[in-house]
């Protein structure tokens, strides 16, 4: 963990000082003190720290959250992206986008805050229907996976109706935003995030303990005097909250939430006091690197985070699939 934390701050200080507009290393470390120029200081503290802020938060919600979904569900390839939750969320915010009409810009900074609330509804929405459809005397794990996947496809499609409904302007903002892209970020959007990210992700690494339980079947479960369906509903509602905070402005980033927890049970094992906080930390530096290969590999264009992400993930998603009986 302690590797992982500096990894994350060399490749934050070479984001900083990389993209279409140079800033030396040197220059970085005297514009972070104050001594650089108001140029400098406009790219770095407006435009590159944020978004990399945002990259750290929205990584390391995302791989909480699949690793929570891949511990209620006991499968290793549940993932909010396969499962339905950031489709869910991706929805309401697309309806949101759909029914303001541009609106939603002249509200300002209340529209970026609406956004969290908007996609935490969505992804609730898809948890309730996924928990409700998977019921049968219970959830168990492959119907949980199944009936996500369906509910995926389905938010998926009805997404795409909304989108060809909309103006041009409004359908290419929510292509992008679809696509994954935390590009246009700002402190105010590190601001409508921070708070879900810092509450939610201690309160998963304090309730690991019963996912660690959930691992071992319902029945010992309840055995060892876990109510297993309401700590399950408490986590799956954790998962959705960080799941939905994390679309809402950096939007549907797939696999984000299958790797990291994988690469961190490799390194630390299954006990959920140490995967938990170690997927956090793989997942921003995952983010992290993807958004610089994103803004560096065709500069001055800029490939959406998402994409690279998928790129990265889903070679190793088709490992997880061959590997996994």
């Amino acid at each position: 963990m302690g590797l992982l934390a500096v990894f994350i701050i060399i490749t934050l200080l070479v984001s900083l000082h990389t993209g279409v507009i140079q800033i030396g290393p040197l220059d970085v470390l005297r514009t972070t003190l104050g001594f650089g120029t108001e140029r400098q200081e406009l790219v770095l503290f407006d435009f590159r720290l944020p978004r990399l802020v945002i990259a750290i938060l929205v990584g390391a919600g995302l791989a909480v959250s699949g690793a929570i979904l891949q511990g209620v569900s006991q499968n290793g390839l549940a993932d909010p992206g396969i499962l339905g939750i950031n489709a869910g969320a991706g929805f309401a915010v697309v309806l949101y986008i759909y029914f303001s009409q541009g609106a939603g810009s002249s509200l300002g900074t209340l529209s970026i805050f609406i956004m969290p609330f908007m996609a935490l509804i969505g992804a609730a929405t898809a948890a309730f229907l996924i928990y409700l459809l998977a019921w049968k005397n219970g959830v168990t794990p492959v119907r949980l996976i199944l009936v996500g996947i369906g509910i995926n496809a389905a938010f998926g499609a009805v997404l795409i109706v909304f989108q060809l409904k909309m103006n041009p302007r409004d359908f290419m903002q929510a292509t992008i935003w679809l696509s994954g892209s935390i590009w246009g970020t700002n402190w105010k959007y590190v601001l409508a995030t921070l708070p879900w990210i810092v509450l939610l992700v201690p309160f998963a690494i304090y309730k690991a303990r019963f996912l660690n339980v959930l691992n071992l079947g319902d029945r010992l479960a309840t055995g060892l005097g876990t109510r297993v369906e309401w700590e399950r509903r408490i986590l799956l509602l954790v998962a959705v909250g960080l799941a939905g905070a994390s679309v809402a402005v950096a939007g549907s980033i797939a696999f984000l939430g299958l790797v990291a927890p994988h690469l961190a049970r490799r390194l630390i094992g299954p006990k959920h006091e140490m995967l938990l906080p170690t997927s956090a930390l793989i997942g921003a530096l995952l983010l992290l690197i993807a958004d610089m290969i994103g803004r560096n590999l065709l500069a001055p264009s800029e490939i959406p985070v998402g994409i690279v992400v998928s790129a990265l993930g889903a070679p190793y998603f088709i490992y997880l699939l061959m590997k996994t009986n």
